[in-house]
């Protein structure tokens, strides 16, 4: 990746990564997962999680990009030469493959309601749960829409994707953010709705158990796409004049505050209508149509919201791809178009047993869970916070801590001990707390 290349200016990195982060992340993924880890116990350890190991792995990854200038796999050859550290790479970019075959999966789900919407399929006597149901279980509409979204993707990815994404996220991802507060204050004046404010916002720490902490933990890393190497490979773009304190602490906090929106559209609206908190991945597809129904010309802005949902979660997808894409061609950009098309492909192939997890494969299951959530526990759950770990671990312990520092106040505004307050928290912090959550996963300790 050269350097050559950079985002034509800060705010469109800081919105294109936060665009990166946020996909399906804070808008699908979060609210489901606090709802079956106990709503506002969930949402203090995710917040808890975010800011103190997070925020300084997401600095970190940063920090590697921009330094190399190179993509997951060589950044690490540039800055520790002769040693096996560039597995970290390897590993991330193997988690991005992984998560784009299952994501382009919910990706498709959001094409397929982008459609049903425009066609008028979304109206007051819709059966929500129904229409859920049979989209996600069809096998043509499930793989068909799948292959949808991985077409789009390639057709951006191909041609190189920063100014692309830089230019959409200036206007769309505003947009998002206005119609969430619209859809939020609306959700909160519906009949019963503090009954799920409450729900989400009043934790009972004594629900806490190891499951939920490394979910929250997985969740962290999964928001700010953190262990995949993806904002390496983002950063690597910067030149030295960005912030990167100051750009890391925007992404987070935009991060957490559409997962806040969406905690306050999804759970007073479940409450509202009688769902379930723990409805799983459906939530978003079957509590939203809902609400919409309750505003004024409701299905057209439902059409207009899930197409704006549909870009957010292109963008992550642009970043997952991009991730693979560069490490693959090493640089070598006249084979980038068809070596992103074969990418695209071999992804929607590995896809597809995850597209038909909720059909006709879903009686098949590898240690109880099926195909699609089997490899979402695989990446939230295992390979993120391993690979944040390697990437903290790396950056504290492998790189000379003066070098380190010194990078990261190039460009920046903040005192020094800001750099030394981040990069304790990434010797001894982060390493921590991620370590003391495996232990209790594989039972040595009890937390």
């Amino acid at each position: 990746m050269s350097k050559s290349t950079h985002w034509s200016s800060k705010i469109g990195f800081i919105l294109s990564a936060a665009g990166s982060a946020i996909g399906l992340g804070a808008i699908w993924k979060f609210p489901y997962t606090a709802g079956t880890n106990g709503g506002a116990v969930f949402f203090v350890l995710f917040l808890v999680f975010t800011i103190l190991i997070g925020l300084p792995i997401l600095l970190a990854e940063f920090y590697i990009g921009r330094k190399s200038g190179k993509n997951a796999i060589d950044a690490f050859k540039t800055l520790a030469p002769g040693t096996p550290w560039h597995w970290v790479g390897r590993m991330g970019v193997l988690a991005c493959f992984i998560l784009l075959s299952f994501y382009s999966v919910v990706g498709g789900w959001v094409l397929a309601y982008v459609v049903h919407a425009f066609r008028g399929a979304i109206t007051a006597q819709t059966d929500f749960e129904a229409l859920f149901q049979h989209t996600i279980s069809d096998p043509f509409s499930a793989i068909g829409y799948q292959a949808l979204f991985m077409l789009l993707t390639v057709s951006v990815v191909k041609g190189g994707i920063a100014q692309g994404i830089e230019k959409a996220n200036r206007w769309l991802m505003p947009i998002l953010f206005i119609m969430f507060l619209l859809l939020a204050a609306r959700s909160l004046t519906l009949p019963g709705a503090m009954a799920g404010v409450s729900f989400f916002l009043k934790p009972d720490f004594g629900a806490v158990n190891a499951s939920s902490v490394l979910t929250a933990l997985g969740q962290a890393f999964f928001a700010l796409s953190l262990g995949v190497s993806a904002m390496i490979t983002y950063a690597a773009y910067l030149d030295d004049n960005q912030d990167l304190f100051r750009s890391s602490n925007s992404v987070m906090w935009l991060n957490m505050l559409v997962s806040l929106l969406a905690g306050l559209v999804i759970f007073p609206a479940v409450f509202a209508f009688g769902f379930k908190p723990d409805a799983g991945p459906g939530l978003i597809f079957i509590v939203l149509p809902a609400v919409f129904q309750q505003i004024p010309f409701g299905s057209i802005l439902f059409a207009v919201f899930m197409l704006l949902v549909s870009f957010a979660t292109l963008t992550s997808a642009f970043a997952m791809l991009e991730t693979v894409l560069a490490a693959t061609t090493h640089n070598r950009e006249h084979k980038r178009r068809k070596t992103a098309w074969l990418l695209g492909l071999a992804i929607m192939i590995v896809g597809i047993p995850s597209a038909l997890s909720f059909g006709i494969l879903s009686k098949y299951t590898v240690f109880g869970k099926t195909v699609f959530d089997l490899w979402d526990y695989l990446i939230t759950s295992w390979m993120m916070p391993i690979g944040a770990l390697c990437i903290a671990l790396f950056t504290a312990w492998v790189q000379n801590r003066n070098h380190v520092l010194q990078h990261m106040q190039q460009g920046s505004s903040m005192p020094p001990f800001i750099g030394s307050v981040w990069h304790a928290a990434l010797r001894y912090l982060a390493p921590l707390a991620i370590l003391l959550v495996f232990a209790n996963t594989l039972g040595w300790i009890k937390l």
